[in-house]
């Protein structure tokens, strides 16, 4: 049977050392490689091809949610389980969008650790408790304005809302009584919190998650 080859990504040193030593003497496990920041993680992935990526969040350079879209990209058959201290709404939601299919808290000892790798690569999504909780509550309960694209401000998700119904910033200006300054400050600001970089991504995910009812 083929081991399950891992691929290791936080900038910090001692941490990578020790999920490492942990998962290595696990069965059937192959730890391929360690990256350190996210520009690392994608050229690794590409060389190694592991079928699991451990993903930490906040580093040098580009970040684990940046990394996980861009690997995800190009190779969608990578599992990717975020780890991190990170356990606020905007990175979670943001790590699902990328496409992770785990999401772990830094104090989840390594059993789990080690069973969320063998859940993931048999095609399974993966969470830590507190983390499922949040997320069953969020898709069970209705949702309100607020819980759509929930990183956002709601003087963001209105922006984005005139955004996808294709008004432009100088009339989102007047609309809401701000100066055109403001206007791109904003769309800055959801570019960078949605992870896009162009007018017409941004509007595909304001679509996508139901804030605007207009498809043309």
């Amino acid at each position: 049977m083929e081991k399950i080859q891992i691929l290791i990504v936080d900038d910090h040193p001692m941490y990578r050392q020790g999920i490492r030593s942990a998962l290595s003497i696990v069965a059937g496990f192959e730890v391929v490689g360690e990256a350190s920041n996210g520009e690392e993680a994608i050229e690794q992935a590409t060389s190694l091809m592991p079928d699991i990526i451990l993903m930490d969040i906040q580093m040098p350079d580009t970040s684990g949610i940046v990394a996980t879209r861009k690997i995800l990209d190009v190779s969608p058959h990578i599992g990717i389980i975020i780890v991190t201290m990170f356990d606020d709404d905007d990175s979670l939601f943001s790590a699902l969008r990328a496409g992770a299919r785990g999401y772990l808290l830094k104090g989840a000892e390594h059993e789990e650790i080690a069973r969320s790798v063998k859940a993931v690569a048999a095609g399974e999504a993966i969470f830590s408790a507190p983390i499922a909780t949040r997320i069953i509550d969020y898709f069970s309960a209705p949702k309100s304005r607020q819980q759509i694209l929930p990183e956002l401000t709601n003087r963001e998700r209105e922006v984005l809302e005139l955004v996808a119904n294709g008004i432009s910033n100088k009339e989102i200006a007047q609309k809401l009584v701000i100066s055109p300054k403001t206007v791109r400050n904003h769309v800055h600001n959801i570019f960078t919190k949605l992870h896009v970089n162009s007018r017409f991504q941004a509007i595909m995910l304001a679509r996508e998650a139901g804030l605007t009812d207009n498809d043309s």
